[in-house]
């Protein structure tokens, strides 16, 4: 069986407006509609395609990642053209140079070119002089404090389930600016939870280095055929990746309680 490609259908408020965005800001080359008045359509450049459906198939806000050759040149291109550009070329510790742009309906596209060995150098993959990754749990409230500005939950910071962490200090500070865990319901199941970086210290390659340091100890310590598992964002894929995470069918529920 051959995979061919895969088309995207994104909800449109007002489909026409979004061909148009897509044509002439975002540089697409051709377009068709479908319905009178137009409740279908899509748009295409190069092996690329897009649908987009009248107020159905999916909600506003969702996430595509384009790879594109230069990602600096087209962010030229489509800002001299309007386009809005949420954040401009950046490279990222995973390995990509993007820059994420938003289309009428609140979809947001990160437009991404693998990044060069001069970017990656650029943008040096060692941690800051200050940090440093330790193994021993601090203490819990640092955890919780952490945990909300990185916006998560200080209820949920349950250690014991825990089998191991590691976490991310700022030596200068003394302050904890990063954690992630890992548990486990045997030695050959473990589940990595909580990776959570402080907004100032995102993109300084923190995240990478608590991630690196799990992955040693469970090549060191996990049994031959371990099953190691993680909930993720679709748009960290690439992050995870370079872990050798990759995609996996299954199912959940979520347990939603009306508040009293």
């Amino acid at each position: 069986m051959i995979f061919k490609t895969t088309v995207p259908i994104l909800y449109s408020t007002d489909v026409v407006r979004s061909l148009t965005y897509y044509v002439d800001v975002l540089g697409f080359e051709s377009r068709w509609e479908w319905g009178d008045p137009t409740d279908f359509g899509g748009v295409s450049k190069n092996s690329v395609e897009i649908y987009f459906c009248l107020k159905a198939m999916g909600h506003p806000g969702t996430w595509l990642c384009l790879l594109v050759d230069d990602v600096d040149a087209y962010h030229d291109t489509i800002k001299a053209k309007g386009a809005k550009i949420l954040s401009p070329p950046e490279t990222m510790e995973w390995g990509l140079r993007e820059m994420i742009v938003e289309d009428p309906d609140g979809h947001k596209i990160r437009f991404g070119q693998g990044a060069s060995s001069s970017d990656k150098n650029n943008n040096s993959t060692s941690l800051p002089a200050s940090v440093r990754i330790i193994s021993k749990i601090p203490d819990t409230k640092a955890l919780q404090q952490l945990s909300l500005e990185s916006g998560g939950n200080a209820k949920e910071m349950d250690m014991h389930a825990v089998l191991h962490g590691f976490y991310a200090e700022d030596s200068n500070s003394g302050k904890l600016i990063g954690y992630v865990f890992l548990l486990s319901d045997g030695p050959g199941y473990y589940n990595v939870r909580n990776l959570f970086v402080h907004p100032d210290w995102r993109n300084k390659h923190v995240g990478s280095a608590l991630m690196q340091q799990l992955t040693d100890w469970l090549e060191e310590n996990a049994a031959d055929n371990a099953y190691i598992c993680l909930h993720a964002a679709e748009n960290l894929a690439f992050f995870y990746k370079q872990f050798g995470f990759g995609p996996a069918f299954g199912m959940f529920r979520i347990i939603r309680r009306q508040q009293k």
